[in-house]
């Protein structure tokens, strides 16, 4: 260190936090204990340090002390270490001289009796820690000025069209042969009951015309390399065997194909060709063919209907898969959700009885463009008694615990519907509580409630075909514990609707370790920080919006695609991003190179190289490097340490925790 020991002035400031910490630890005492601890030149307390005033006593101490480091005992660093970084910085003070003790989350909010003296502990390591801090110096990277979003649902499209009206190139990549995901298969949206195609499509439609978006559907991400601002994606370009620039949509090639297959679209309730667009507004209005049910691939060549009848020559059976990079600054990750199966529930009858249908599936029965036409049949009859099950896997410790916040206001919307559609219908709710929690939402239920239908509070237990009585005889019956009055109901109806847990994608694990991003408990897409960094993630750059972080309700979608396209235009348009500068670094001296740090880490960042030596040694791109230091631990020769997280630094931390003096 350049500082003699005479030399190192520190600043302890602890913060109340209001009464989060001072409510366990006596900040007064804690403060005059670290005002007696060896190199600190000044202690103070304040009920909100992160404050303005908070941070203006720091940078005011700094300047007139000559304080050349400083410890805040507050929260965890990840609340509030950028901040007291910028105010180390504006008062003239390397901003990595600074060290977060975190008496809150490690001390105060987990300790009733002897918090004081833990936070004492704390204190004492980290100004033993901030003695041997050191000054980093950050560096800057160009920004690619381009955007890759990942989903082509409403969350996607929403936010590519304002990445792209500031105008910036954006990639819109989408698996599914039409951008517009859940949202189009959905009849009407709650509570105004607007047509959900009315909202989405124009949208659709803004996307396609875009001259900034290019629009790539039917694909998929497979690879992404690189670091914020400079990402290169992999995007694997599914053969449609339709040429798109001939195509016109006139669908003749769909009428004159004789093979058919279930409509995913539909929820296999309906019947699809084997060349098909999957919904009448679909974008882009070009087929595809299902290699899969399409008998020239399936007879060699037998058939060709569609090749026979298109005028304009767009069937290209010949189209191949392709691979194609682009280099984006960052990543919108919108790849949405998916229903429970509610197979997994077998005591309520799913895929048992053909009456006992998903809540997506009964939005397919009401559109008009459904298999039904919009008229609500089930086994070829109009129930006349319809059963609606609220959280069928939701709230439940057995599958999910958490709610899927937008059931009991569908379940709302379809006791509506049925009574609109079917005269004299009898329409049950089974709920274990209503949560009509957003803006016009209370409204919408207590009109709903004003409609005759039935709300029965309880959980049920069964869906059977067992009848006890002449009423039950040729229906289906829903047992179930009504928890107001306290007695056993059943109620025998024609159908059941359930409404099933909306879930992290099947495939959420494989999105989560393409784009180096984590999953939370529930396994939805892990956010940075709930409160103050809802759509960034641990990987910078990359941000999640939309169901993919975890279930809402389509203006919460929209809020937060529009919070990703912010955050994402915030970055590239500052055509530079600062990289941190505490990362890892080799001591080529001491590394053998075994490999085991480059298999290790999640950014890619260490790298076997020989350059000409007998045994290649790792080197760090500083770049990936995010400072974890999963390498220095798993490094078998300790020959990678990290900067701002020296042994030295740690071993001063250990030796105070200890009680030995530094």
């Amino acid at each position: 260190m350049a500082e003699g020991k005479n030399d190192v002035k520190i600043g302890v400031y602890v913060c109340h936090c209001g009464s989060n910490i001072a409510g366990t630890v006596d900040v007064e005492e804690l403060t005059a204990f670290a005002q007696e601890l060896g190199s600190v030149a000044v202690a103070r307390n304040y009920k909100f340090m992160c404050s303005e005033p908070g941070q203006a006593l720091i940078k005011q101490d700094i300047e007139e002390l000559g304080l050349n480091r400083v410890v805040v005992a507050a929260c965890s660093p990840r609340m509030h270490e950028p901040t007291f970084r910028r105010v180390c910085e504006q008062g003239g003070l390397n901003p990595y001289q600074l060290h977060i003790c975190n008496i809150r989350e490690q001390c105060s909010w987990v300790h009733k009796d002897g918090a004081t003296e833990k936070a004492k502990a704390l204190v004492s390591a980290a100004v033993s820690r901030a003695y041997y801090l050191e000054p980093l110096e950050s560096r800057e990277v160009p920004v690619a000025p381009a955007v890759l979003v990942v989903g082509g649902g409403i969350a996607g499209i929403q936010a590519a069209l304002k990445v792209a009206d500031a105008g910036r190139k954006v990639y819109l990549v989408e698996r599914e042969p039409s951008i517009g995901g859940h949202m189009t298969q959905i009849d009407k949206t709650f509570p105004t009951l607007d047509c959900s195609a009315c909202i989405l499509t124009p949208r659709m439609a803004a996307v396609k015309a875009h001259p900034n978006i290019e629009l790539m559907t039917y694909s998929e991400v497979v690879g992404v390399q690189g670091y914020v601002g400079n990402f290169r994606a992999t995007i694997r370009r599914k053969p449609r065997y339709v040429d798109e620039s001939l195509c016109t949509g006139c669908g003749i090639c769909q009428e004159k194909c004789p093979w058919k297959a279930e409509s995913e679209f539909d929820c296999g309730l309906g019947q699809r060709k084997a060349i098909y667009t999957p919904f009448p507004q679909a974008v882009p209005n070009v087929p595809v063919i299902d290699p899969e049910h399409c008998v020239y691939f399936l007879r060699d060549g037998k058939c060709g209907a569609c090749l026979k009848f298109c005028e304009r020559g767009a069937i290209d059976f010949n189209q191949t898969e392709k691979m194609v990079d682009v280099e984006v600054g960052a990543i919108i990750v919108a790849t949405g959700y998916d229903l429970m199966d509610p197979s997994e529930i077998g005591r309520l009858g799913y895929s048992r009885f053909p009456n006992v249908i998903t809540s997506l599936e009964f939005e397919r029965l009401c559109n008009a463009t459904g298999p039904t036409g919009g008229h609500i049949v089930v086994n070829g009859q109009e129930p006349k008694s319809v059963a609606i099950i609220h959280c069928v896997g939701s709230r439940d410790r057995k599958y999910h615990e958490y709610c899927s916040r937008v059931c009991c206001m569908y379940a709302l919307k379809f006791a509506h519907l049925i009574k609109e559609k079917i005269e004299g219908a009898s329409v049950y709710q089974f709920y274990i509580d209503m949560r009509c929690y957003g803006k016009g939402f209370e409204e919408f239920y207590q009109r709903e409630a004003g409609e005759g239908v039935t709300f029965i509070r309880g959980k049920p237990s069964q869906v059977t075909d067992f009848a006890m009585s002449e009423e039950e005889q040729g229906k289906l019956v829903v047992v179930c514990e009504n928890t107001l009055v306290g007695r056993t109901l059943r109620v025998p109806v024609d159908m059941v609707i359930l409404c099933p847990a909306m879930e992290a994608r099947a495939d959420a694990r494989d999105v989560a370790r393409l784009f180096n991003l984590t999953q939370s408990a529930d396994g939805f897409l892990q956010e940075r920080h709930a409160k103050l960094e809802p759509v960034a993630t641990a990987n910078d750059g990359m941000f999640v919006v939309g169901c993919a972080q975890g279930p809402k309700d389509i203006p919460d979608t929209v809020a937060q695609a529009l919070a990703g396209a912010a955050e994402t235009l915030a970055l590239i348009d500052r055509g530079s991003v600062e990289l941190q500068a505490a990362t890892a670094t080799v001591d080529e001296t001491l590394c053998q190179g075994c490999g085991r740090c480059e298999e290790i880490c999640v950014f890619h960042a260490p790298t076997l190289s020989s350059d000409g030596r007998l045994i290649p040694v790792s080197s760090i791109n500083e770049a990936l490097c995010k400072g974890c230091g999963v390498c220095a631990v798993a490094c078998p020769t300790g020959a990678i340490s990290i900067r701002h997280f020296t042994r030295q630094q740690i071993l001063a931390e250990l030796e105070a925790l200890s009680g030995v003096p530094v």
